[in-house]
């Protein structure tokens, strides 16, 4: 059972910068496409960003495009969401994904952290 734990989460001014970072255990890292989801209160899950199991490529969704960097370290089995100019809307739960589909099939992500909570300030 893949096992994915997110840390990094906060309160933050609006412009201001947070980086998460999802810890990924039980499973073959570089084999995995990673993901980064996000969850406000009384909306539907949005896919924010996703990266390919070499790192080498990596997908956005349109709202944080510009803003948001996704990354990975395989030696670490780590992934990072590095998120600059945060905006109070961006305020939700984000949740790290994993699949063995390819990073741009949003879908096919099945594996779930459960989630760190992102709160910007106007």
């Amino acid at each position: 059972q893949v096992q994915l734990v997110e840390s990094g989460g906060g309160l933050v001014q609006a412009g201001g910068s947070l980086r998460l970072s999802c810890a990924a255990s039980r499973l073959t890292f570089s084999h995995y496409s990673m993901g980064w989801f996000r969850q406000a209160p009384g909306e539907e899950r949005e896919f924010v960003a996703a990266i390919s199991p070499s790192g080498a490529n990596t997908y956005y969704g349109d709202s944080v495009k510009g803003r948001f960097t996704i990354s990975r370290d395989n030696a670490k089995n780590t992934v990072y969401l590095q998120m600059n100019s945060l905006k109070p809307e961006d305020t939700a739960l984000y949740y790290c994904a994993a699949t063995l589909r390819a990073y741009y099939y949003t879908p096919g992500f099945n594996s779930w952290g459960q989630g760190t909570q992102v709160t910007v300030s106007s």
